[in-house]
């Protein structure tokens, strides 16, 4: 009767158990309101009950790919498979095409660069002209407003930064229940004027972000792999994020900078430290989008997926 089954090849992208450790973590680190969110409930509540559907799926595989060498660790540890268990590892990839640097010679493009500096306060001469010797940087965020997220620990980060850098701003863009929360953190540390929050835009919107962007900062205490790494690289922009898998499996000191997670000083510092080079911001940008190109496309995901579905279809 096997024998008459297909092949099953299941994907790897996070586990229910890496997830609910992640909402501890946040909550330990005090971030906002890991109990207000109905996702980070469900996970903290019900992240062990579904772990064990994640064990059934990975043990009657065929073979599972993994999104990150992390997450294929994860698996390990959590389900403890058995010595025959094959997994391969796949990074997912991003549109280079929509996420790539800016075009300064399409004039529509650079009035809208323009247009998005200027609305959120950032917008020197220099901000104007993508020079990254900008005296008014922008600093982006991008993500669902979670607690797993981070963001608070951004936040407080965000006094000692415009500490060093007085006009820089942030803006982080994503949906969901902490708005109002992290508004009135910024308000009590004084840096409220600092501050914008969007909750929704298109995805030309959201890419034109990037592009705009002098830093993206990735605070996120879990991930399987985490895209928004990638598409901020292909986009031309330099990664500041914790230290610590997967997202040192992607971002390094050479395209960016890392900080100890949940600690808003070394936050701090890391970002400092990149808008006070703005000639090694540069290059790190350009080391970036080759890092992107080189091997974390769509292309490349088909040209392994391929390799992966023929080694299996063919046994």
């Amino acid at each position: 009767m096997e024998e008459n089954i297909a092949p099953v090849c299941s994907s790897l992208h996070g586990s229910w158990l890496g997830e609910k450790q992640g909402v501890i973590r946040a909550a330990k680190a005090k971030e906002s309101a890991t109990w207000r969110n109905p996702n980070d409930l469900a996970i903290r509540l019900t992240g062990t009950y579904y772990s064990k559907f994640e064990r059934a799926g990975i043990l009657e595989s065929s073979v599972c790919v993994s999104n990150s060498k992390s997450t294929l660790s994860e698996f390990e540890n959590w389900y403890k498979p058995s010595e025959n268990f094959n997994c391969e590892v796949v990074l997912w990839g991003c549109d280079h095409k929509v996420f790539r640097p800016p075009n300064q010679d399409d004039e529509e493009e650079q009035l809208s660069h323009e247009k998005l500096r200027s609305s959120y306060d950032c917008g020197d001469e220099l901000a104007l002209s993508y020079m990254a010797e900008t005296k008014t940087p922008m600093i982006l965020a991008v993500g669902r407003l979670v607690a797993r997220k981070g963001y608070m620990t951004l936040i407080r980060a965000l006094p000692a930064i415009l500490q060093e850098h007085p006009g820089a701003r942030l803006v982080i863009v994503g949906r969901g229940h902490m708005k109002k929360r992290l508004l009135k953190n910024a308000r009590k540390l004084g840096v409220e004027h600092a501050l914008f929050i969007r909750s929704s835009m298109s995805f030309d919107d959201l890419a034109q972000h990037f592009r705009s962007a002098d830093l993206v900062v990735y605070p996120s205490y879990y991930e399987g792999q985490g895209l928004i790494p990638l598409e901020s690289l292909a986009s031309g922009t330099p990664v500041v994020t914790v230290n610590q898998p997967p997202l040192t499996e992607m971002i390094d000191g050479s395209v960016g900078d890392l900080f100890k997670s949940g600690d808003p000083s070394d936050l701090a510092k890391s970002v400092c430290r990149m808008l006070d080079a703005p000639e090694q911001r540069i290059d790190k940008a350009k080391a970036g989008r080759e890092r992107v190109l080189s091997k974390y496309t769509y292309e490349h995901n088909a040209e392994d997926f391929e390799k992966i579905y023929t080694s299996i279809s063919v046994n």
